[in-house]
């Protein structure tokens, strides 16, 4: 508690002085030029031991060294960095996959296409890869559908439409999260 005749300092200026009176929570100081000035209670701090008040440390020169010193950078992992890992891509267009396509029957097209997906699907669940990209082409819609037919057999998978800008119409984005484990037939 500041009373009468403390000496006292401004908590936020370099004012320091004399309390020659307190009203309420108002305290008049006279500083060493002899002006009056008004501070509210909770900004001036009484001063004990006036040394401590301007004391510099012997050791100034190591201190303002330390300072100037570059500092070490760590290394700190951003986890949502991580999550944003560029998704797993899959071409399903039949010349991506084979080389000799034209001697087979659609049935056969798709078939070869299903199980590359379902393949694919299953490595990236092995290993924890959340987003995939299966690019299956505009077409009848036939793959596509049967694609979604296939993802939706998995309890937690999201399966939305492709980045348009990139993909166009021909692609789907699966989202893995990671409790979904592999189907077994």
């Amino acid at each position: 508690m500041v009373q009468k005749g403390d000496k006292v300092a401004v908590v936020d200026d370099d004012i320091s002085g004399i309390v020659i009176s307190t009203e309420d929570d108002i305290i008049v100081i006279e500083d060493q030029n002899g002006f009056e000035m008004r501070f509210h209670r909770s900004e001036v701090v009484q001063i004990l031991n006036e040394d401590l008040l301007y004391q510099t440390p012997e050791n100034m020169q190591q201190i303002l060294e330390e300072k100037e010193r570059p500092k070490k950078r760590t290394l700190i992992r951003d986890t949502k960095k991580e999550r944003q890992h560029p998704p797993m891509e899959v071409d399903l267009h039949i010349d991506k996959l084979i080389k000799h396509y034209k001697e087979l029957s659609n049935y056969e097209i798709l078939d070869i296409q299903l199980e590359t997906a379902k393949r694919q699907l299953a490595f990236a669940i092995r290993k924890r890869i959340q987003r995939v990209i299966f690019i299956h082409g505009v077409g009848a819609g036939v793959l596509k559908s049967e694609l979604e037919y296939h993802f939706q057999k998995y309890d937690g998978i999201k399966i939305t439409d492709g980045d348009y800008k990139k993909y166009g119409l021909g692609a789907m984005e699966i989202y893995i999260p990671q409790y979904v484990t592999e189907l077994e037939y």
